[in-house]
């Protein structure tokens, strides 16, 4: 099959807005470049069709992917996936790197993964004051660096990472073959 022309999908799981938003930069910067992705969220449940390559957003959810998006790439059979995903912790984080291997994993149960990308994104300000609730000596206990980490998490995802993301999503389909990309 020529892969050059493929169309694609980008599905996703958002629920403060951050992999909404990542989402949505991902399909205006691969449009820019003369490629098709529909766009919709996992709650859509839309269906890649035959040539399609698919994109997944999710949120992290106590160390995976958030419940909704897990069970939409269990749908998916034979294809190629990219992922890309948001998380209060630091992309570069032990947290962050265990996160991605479960998603990727998720994905190589019955399709090819493409890679994965994540980004810090603002955390629910309920969860941080859930966490200012616990006692020192908690494992979520809001300490200083946790703070420091909340307020900066604030600040994402911003329009680098949107581009970081771009980037990432291009070269993941540069891996299924699609030629016709920047």
């Amino acid at each position: 099959m020529d892969k050059t022309n493929r169309k694609g999908l980008i599905v996703y799981s958002s629920k403060t807005g951050n992999t909404r938003k990542i989402a949505e930069g991902i399909s205006r910067g691969l449009a820019s470049q003369g490629v098709i992705a529909r766009i919709g969220t996992v709650e859509e449940a839309l269906v890649p069709r035959e040539d399609e390559w698919v994109l997944v957003g999710f949120w992290a959810d106590r160390g995976g992917p958030d419940e909704k998006a897990a069970a939409y790439i269990k749908t998916l059979r034979e294809r190629d996936v990219g992922l890309f995903g948001t998380l209060g912790a630091y992309p570069d984080s032990d947290h962050a790197v265990s996160l991605a291997r479960k998603a990727e994993e998720l994905v190589s149960a019955q399709n090819t993964c493409l890679g994965s990308f994540l980004c810090q994104g603002k955390i629910d300000p309920k969860l941080t004051e859930q966490f200012m609730q616990f006692p020192e000596g908690h494992p979520h206990y809001m300490d200083e660096e946790r703070k420091k980490r909340h307020a900066e998490a604030a600040n994402h995802p911003n329009n680098e990472d949107i581009e970081q993301a771009l980037e990432a999503c291009i070269l993941m389909l540069k891996k299924a073959g699609i030629t016709e990309l920047c």
